[in-house]
């Protein structure tokens, strides 16, 4: 496995690590109080020179525009997160952690880890069109399916519902991956789908692997690496409340004074990288008189960047309506267990008519907690509205999964 120095600052911080190992990322008093400790010396030993002037506020700065998004906070290769997957595979191997044939890897919603199996040279299994199986069909299912080639499954929630006849497809595939008697593949699973599965099975044990959650260093170094993105770009990035520094990641010879938004980002998205990435570019703002400099430069090659980023108490992020009732939040939490639902399905699982659910959803739409597939027609969470939902199911007493 690489080390934390070397995967700090590559697409995979952190490495992946078996499911039972990963945790929040807590804040440590004792850290913070240290770091604002050596702020108050930093401020005495530098006389209160220049930085201690009033800052201007910047918080009515406009949004970038997609364009600027795409360069400072671009979305993360599929591909060489995938090269990253099976690199960390092969050094667990090799480290004697990871002795399985089979590959699982349980990740929480929009980590990416779908999409850089798809990019992969190997055969994809797709779920059937009709999930709703008898015990015997099922097995013959997995019989085709599972052959001595190499192959992937992008994601295991895709293939059951919860229905008294949507289960048996799964039930087939984990009795085989629990034997390892499944061939040679990679498997991604929602966190909903595990939680849901480990709690119907207790004693499923398939060896499964996560990704490291994102602290608050690892996620410095991540989105500087999103934003160097190969072509020599460094990017500045500062408060727009009081000019603290946000991005470059600090250093032990860094002089300027640093924001604590990346501790409050980690937190709030509970390490996931999907989520923390989202909120990221909601929070990114630009000088209108800065952006046409930048623009009348070009982007050239070796070239800086400067934005500024709004404080985190003043970011708007979508929530559950208030007044929604008991139908909403089995909508939401079947839409995370089966990683996203067309109506129809929806109607299965939930039992809720088709004519209510237009109602709950058309709700969910405007609050912009869900969107909707164009190709699938499935509505799936949205990452800026998956932290309230999580909360608001916590808080109800539904089962959420552990990340």
């Amino acid at each position: 496995m690489t080390t934390e120095k070397d995967s700090g600052q590559s697409c995979l911080p952190g490495g992946l690590i078996p499911l039972d190992q990963w945790s929040t990322p807590d804040i440590s008093v004792h850290k913070t109080l240290r770091a604002g400790f050596k702020d108050i010396l930093d401020q005495l030993r530098s006389g209160l020179a220049p930085e201690s002037e009033a800052f201007e506020s910047l918080d009515d700065l406009p949004s970038l525009p997609a364009k600027k998004l795409s360069r400072y906070a671009p979305k993360p290769d599929a591909v060489a997160f995938a090269s990253a997957i099976l690199e960390q595979l092969e050094a667990l191997r090799q480290q004697g952690t990871h002795n399985r044939q089979l590959s699982f890897i349980v990740a929480p919603p929009f980590s990416g880890v779908s999409e850089a199996l798809l990019t992969l040279p190997a055969r994809v299994i797709e779920p059937p069109d009709n999930l709703l199986m008898t015990e015997q069909d099922a097995d013959s299912w997995w019989d085709e399916q599972l052959n001595d080639d190499d192959w992937v499954l992008p994601e295991l929630a895709d293939f059951w519902l919860r229905h008294r006849s949507g289960l048996n497809l799964l039930k087939s595939f984990f009795a085989r991956a629990a034997l390892n008697n499944a061939g040679n593949g990679i498997v991604a699973c929602s966190s909903w789908c595990w939680q849901f599965w480990v709690r119907y099975w207790p004693e499923l044990h398939v060896g499964p692997l996560t990704l490291a959650p994102l602290d608050s260093e690892r996620l410095t170094g991540w989105l500087d690496f999103l934003a160097h993105g190969g072509n020599g770009w460094s990017l500045t990035a500062r408060m727009t409340n009081d000019g603290l520094y946000v991005l470059p990641p600090k250093t032990e010879e860094s002089k300027e004074k640093y924001s604590c938004f990346m501790q409050d980002l980690a937190n709030a998205a509970r390490g996931n990288r999907g989520v923390a990435h989202a909120i990221w570019q909601r929070a990114l703002r630009a000088k209108p008189e800065e952006d046409a400099e930048q623009e009348k430069n070009g982007a050239g090659e070796g070239n800086a960047a400067e934005c500024w980023v709004v404080p985190f108490d003043q970011l708007s992020l979508p929530g559950v309506p208030q007044g929604s009732g008991q139908q909403a939040g089995i909508v939401l939490h079947a839409l995370l267990l089966h990683s996203g639902l067309t109506i129809d399905s929806l109607e299965l699982v939930t039992g809720i008519a088709i004519r209510e659910l237009k109602l709950v959803l058309s709700r969910f739409l405007r609050a912009d907690l869900i969107q909707q597939d164009e190709n699938t027609q499935a509505y799936q969470l949205t990452p800026l509205g998956y932290p309230s939902v999580r909360k608001y199911l916590q808080a109800r007493g539904f089962s959420v999964d552990g990340f």
